[in-house]
């Protein structure tokens, strides 16, 4: 299955993180049935991680703090074995708005939330 990072990359940039986690969460549920690591594989479990940083930005937009809270926890804990980058997509500033909600949510930070930071491309794309 060859994936377009663009076209998450216009869902993710659109602000729309509902669409972002349908998006990945069809692409996800192919890999999982059709490779025989299942869930371990790595690509599944790279989007899986992205799912959750989407939900957990979707949630702070809703100001669903407890669901965001649970998202951004389990984003933390699967986007680092995939910083700083990811077949062609940077994951570091989408680690570090993560972060930056996690702050947020623990009332570490006295700015308002501005949104999930832009994916965005290294200067090379690699089709997965």
């Amino acid at each position: 299955m060859l994936l377009l990072w663009d076209e998450l990359a216009d869902h993710w940039n659109s602000g729309d993180m509902y669409t972002v986690h349908d998006w990945i969460n069809e692409r996800w549920s192919r890999i999982i049935q059709e490779s025989t690591s299942g869930e371990r594989d790595v690509l599944a479990r790279f989007l899986q991680a992205m799912a959750f940083a989407a939900l957990a930005f979707h949630f702070a937009a809703e100001r669903n703090e407890e669901s965001a809270e649970l998202f951004v926890d389990d984003a933390l804990r699967t986007l680092p074995e995939f910083a700083p980058a990811y077949a062609g997509l940077r994951i570091g500033p989408i680690l570090e708005g993560v972060r930056a909600l996690r702050d947020r949510l623990d009332g570490k930070s006295q700015t308002l939330w501005l949104g999930a930071p832009p994916l965005s491309f290294q200067t090379e794309r690699i089709a997965v």
